[in-house]
């Protein structure tokens, strides 16, 4: 019993969905493949198809550079939401993050009511690292 050698199995064939292609023979016009085979139908000669603009990848410097307006077009705030969230974990109690984004006035009742027992600073923090906080003129502080 001889053992035939392993013949490679052929790669599966592309099919070639069917449409309009440039004439297979170079002829000025278009022609009709039906996925089988090119059919008698001819047509004007095909335009090329258009270029895909190429988009360079963002730098890193890109990622970290200021935004200037918000989701809606309003400007953001001037402060940093990193120094308001440093300043609120470590004496919110005491609302010096309010003092910082200009609300004075809230920012007393922290100082008086211990940021409403820790709460109230607690419930800031958490909305500066959401990036839902806003400074004294309604402002998002969102720049890091």
């Amino acid at each position: 019993m001889t053992q035939q050698p392993d013949q490679p199995i052929p790669p599966p064939p592309r099919e070639i969905p069917a449409g309009w292609y440039p004439d297979p023979e170079g002829k000025p016009q278009s022609r009709y493949w039906d996925g089988d085979s090119w059919t008698d139908q001819l047509g004007p000669l095909l335009p090329p198809a258009p270029a895909q603009p190429v988009q360079a990848a963002p730098s890193l410097a890109a990622a970290f550079a200021p935004v200037a307006l918000d989701a809606e077009g309003l400007p953001v705030s001037d402060r940093s939401r990193l120094a308001a969230a440093l300043l609120c974990f470590f004496v919110g109690v005491l609302g010096v993050h309010r003092f910082y984004v200009g609300k004075v006035g809230t920012g007393i009742l922290q100082l008086v009511t211990f940021g409403g027992l820790g709460i109230w600073a607690l419930i800031d923090l958490i909305l500066i690292l959401v990036g839902t906080f806003r400074d004294k003129q309604e402002r998002l502080l969102v720049n890091w």
